[in-house]
Protein backbone atom coordinates (compact mmCIF):
# COMPACT_ATOMS: atom_id res chain seq x y z
CA UNK A 1 0.00 0.00 0.00
CA UNK A 2 0.86 3.76 -0.54
CA UNK A 3 -0.42 6.17 2.00
CA UNK A 4 -1.25 9.41 0.77
CA UNK A 5 -3.72 12.20 2.12
CA UNK A 6 -6.51 13.71 0.62
CA UNK A 7 -5.52 16.25 -2.27
CA UNK A 8 -1.78 15.10 -2.09
CA UNK A 9 -0.26 13.96 -5.81
CA UNK A 10 -0.24 10.85 -6.50
CA UNK A 11 2.73 10.00 -8.79
CA UNK A 12 3.15 7.05 -10.72
CA UNK A 13 5.23 5.16 -13.50
CA UNK A 14 4.44 2.02 -15.90
CA UNK A 15 7.48 0.53 -17.49
CA UNK A 16 7.53 -2.29 -20.04
CA UNK A 17 10.09 -4.82 -19.55
CA UNK A 18 11.29 -5.45 -22.83
CA UNK A 19 14.83 -4.95 -24.57
CA UNK A 20 12.57 -3.78 -27.89
CA UNK A 21 13.59 -0.35 -28.04
CA UNK A 22 10.50 -0.29 -30.80
CA UNK A 23 7.73 -0.18 -28.18
CA UNK A 24 5.91 2.54 -26.63
CA UNK A 25 3.34 2.06 -23.38
CA UNK A 26 0.02 4.40 -23.53
CA UNK A 27 -1.99 4.72 -20.70
CA UNK A 28 -5.40 3.96 -21.88
CA UNK A 29 -7.94 3.78 -19.10
CA UNK A 30 -6.94 4.26 -15.20
CA UNK A 31 -9.98 3.63 -12.56
CA UNK A 32 -10.41 4.07 -8.78
CA UNK A 33 -12.48 2.12 -6.54
CA UNK A 34 -12.76 1.31 -2.45
CA UNK A 35 -13.59 -2.53 -3.98
CA UNK A 36 -10.56 -4.62 -5.04
CA UNK A 37 -13.09 -6.98 -6.97
CA UNK A 38 -15.17 -4.15 -8.39
CA UNK A 39 -14.15 -1.46 -10.68
CA UNK A 40 -17.85 -0.82 -11.97
CA UNK A 41 -20.09 -0.34 -9.34
CA UNK A 42 -18.39 2.45 -6.93
CA UNK A 43 -15.48 4.03 -9.24
CA UNK A 44 -14.09 6.58 -10.35
CA UNK A 45 -12.28 7.20 -14.00
CA UNK A 46 -9.25 8.91 -13.86
CA UNK A 47 -8.89 8.34 -17.80
CA UNK A 48 -11.07 6.07 -19.67
CA UNK A 49 -10.28 5.03 -23.68
CA UNK A 50 -7.14 7.61 -23.31
CA UNK A 51 -9.44 10.37 -22.40
CA UNK A 52 -8.93 12.56 -19.14
CA UNK A 53 -11.72 12.33 -16.66
CA UNK A 54 -10.17 14.36 -13.45
CA UNK A 55 -8.65 17.58 -13.87
CA UNK A 56 -6.02 16.66 -11.63
CA UNK A 57 -4.45 14.01 -14.33
CA UNK A 58 -1.38 15.21 -15.75
CA UNK A 59 1.33 12.85 -17.22
CA UNK A 60 5.14 13.69 -17.51
CA UNK A 61 7.53 13.50 -20.20
CA UNK A 62 10.14 10.40 -20.36
CA UNK A 63 13.08 10.20 -22.56
CA UNK A 64 12.20 6.55 -22.75
CA UNK A 65 8.93 5.02 -24.91
CA UNK A 66 8.79 2.31 -22.93
CA UNK A 67 7.78 4.35 -19.52
CA UNK A 68 4.56 6.23 -18.86
CA UNK A 69 4.18 8.92 -16.37
CA UNK A 70 1.61 10.66 -14.80
CA UNK A 71 -0.01 11.50 -11.49
CA UNK A 72 -3.63 12.45 -10.03
CA UNK A 73 -4.67 14.16 -7.45
CA UNK A 74 -6.40 11.94 -3.91
CA UNK A 75 -9.78 12.77 -4.55
CA UNK A 76 -12.80 12.74 -2.08
CA UNK A 77 -12.76 8.62 -2.28
CA UNK A 78 -10.36 8.80 0.34
CA UNK A 79 -12.09 10.74 2.48
CA UNK A 80 -15.01 7.92 2.58
CA UNK A 81 -13.05 5.06 2.48
CA UNK A 82 -9.85 3.87 4.24
CA UNK A 83 -8.47 2.04 1.23
CA UNK A 84 -8.51 3.01 -2.63
CA UNK A 85 -7.39 0.36 -5.22
CA UNK A 86 -6.55 1.49 -8.84
CA UNK A 87 -6.73 0.06 -11.57
CA UNK A 88 -5.14 0.63 -15.13
CA UNK A 89 -5.09 -0.55 -18.69
CA UNK A 90 -2.31 -0.10 -20.78
CA UNK A 91 -1.67 -0.31 -24.33
CA UNK A 92 1.34 -1.43 -26.02
CA UNK A 93 2.58 -0.12 -29.34
CA UNK A 94 5.08 -0.45 -31.96
CA UNK A 95 6.90 3.49 -31.95
CA UNK A 96 5.87 5.42 -34.45
CA UNK A 97 3.46 3.60 -36.17
CA UNK A 98 0.24 6.30 -36.01
CA UNK A 99 -2.28 4.50 -36.89
CA UNK A 100 -1.80 2.30 -33.73
CA UNK A 101 -3.95 2.85 -30.21
CA UNK A 102 -1.17 5.02 -28.86
CA UNK A 103 -1.25 7.72 -30.98
CA UNK A 104 -5.06 8.44 -31.77
CA UNK A 105 -5.26 9.64 -27.92
CA UNK A 106 -8.84 10.35 -26.67
CA UNK A 107 -10.99 7.62 -28.05
CA UNK A 108 -15.26 9.06 -27.45
CA UNK A 109 -17.06 6.28 -28.10
CA UNK A 110 -20.53 6.74 -29.86
CA UNK A 111 -23.45 6.14 -28.22
CA UNK A 112 -25.80 3.22 -30.19
CA UNK A 113 -29.69 4.05 -30.41
CA UNK A 114 -31.06 1.17 -28.23
CA UNK A 115 -34.89 1.30 -29.92
CA UNK A 116 -35.91 -1.37 -32.01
Amino acid sequence: PYYIDLNQNLYLQAYLHSSDPNLIVFVDTCVASPDPHDFNTLAYDIIRNGCVRDSSYATYYSPYSHFARFKFNAFEFISRHTLVYLQCELVVCRLGDYSSRCYRGCINRSKRDTSS
